[in-house]
């Protein structure tokens, strides 16, 4: 019997091996015999050229890409500054805006204080309310503490804000013109004409106004953006203290008096400082009567 031939197969690393090896004894031999030329150098065109190329391409286009990953991480870090700034930048304009509108409501007091400045007064700030979309019942951070007491008046923007209808030691309740419960006895400041000015929530929501009625005056005296202030015969409220304006004004049906709205005189939808005077209406009767 014949027997069969062995074939034997270099493995690829080897062979793999072995090239390397000669490439590089090819390029040492270059080298040291200055050998220009001839087949050597024609190898190593063959063989080494294009290898360089390929290291040289994939060697290039990792450093793209490590350069492209660092420029990104460069821009991702310039970005994260750039949005700390803006925070910065913007957290110091709300600042500024809150300190501006703080400055202006203390600036409306203290305008509103040498308004009336025979009366004494005591600053609070609005704590809370009792909901909706106006502050017609709301409570403020000063009480019997500091001498406020059931029935004094209040003020704040250019006006009647309310009168105090309950106190604790550190804080009061305060019940607007708006309110429903509310009713006032006011005057036009110019005739001195007097009617019953009476708060309505109905209306405020949807015109933005309180309504009044029983004004007795002659034909066309009082017309639309009059003064309307607090009267003289009021039990509970001081004399002459602004209320609004005169936004609508008819004849009643037994022709002899006059009812429509008043847009009052202060912002009872944004209402965070208030001034409350400590002189009681009962207390200015009583040093007139002296």
């Amino acid at each position: 019997m014949r027997r069969k031939s062995t074939k034997h197969s270099i493995p690829t690393k080897y062979t793999l091996l072995f090239l390397t090896v000669f490439c590089v004894i090819v390029m040492f031999v270059s080298f040291t015999l200055n050998l220009s030329g001839g087949p050597l150098n024609t190898v190593a065109g063959y063989v080494f050229v294009p290898m360089q190329k390929g290291i040289n391409t994939v060697g290039n286009w990792f450093l793209s890409k490590a350069d492209d990953l660092k420029s990104l991480r460069d821009v991702m870090a310039e970005n994260k500054e750039l949005q700390e700034e803006v925070d910065r930048l913007t957290q110091e304009i709300n600042n500024i805006k809150l300190e501006q509108y703080e400055l202006e409501n203390l600036r409306e007091l203290m305008e509103l204080d040498q308004k009336y400045p025979s009366y004494e007064k005591v600053a609070a700030r609005v704590t809370g309310s009792d909901g909706g979309n106006w502050f017609n019942i709301f409570t403020i951070d000063k009480g019997s503490n500091d001498g406020i007491e059931k029935d004094m008046n209040v003020i704040a923007g250019s006006g009647l804000v309310g009168i105090v209808i309950d106190t604790g030691p550190n804080y009061a309740k305060v019940r607007s013109i708006i309110d429903d419960a509310s009713n006032v006895s006011g005057m036009s400041l110019s005739t001195a004409d007097r009617c019953i000015i009476n708060g309505n929530l109905a209306e405020m929501n949807e015109h933005q106004v309180i309504e009044f009625s029983d004004l007795k005056c002659e034909d066309d005296a009082v017309a639309s953006g009059e003064q309307m202030v607090t009267s003289h015969i009021s039990d509970k409220y001081l004399e002459g203290i602004l209320i609004g304006y005169v936004s609508e004004i008819e004849r009643d049906a037994n022709n002899l008096t006059y009812s429509g709205t008043i847009t009052p005189a202060v912002d009872f939808r944004h209402l965070q400082e208030v001034l409350v005077i400590l002189d009681k209406k009962t207390i200015q009767e009583e040093k007139k009567e002296q």
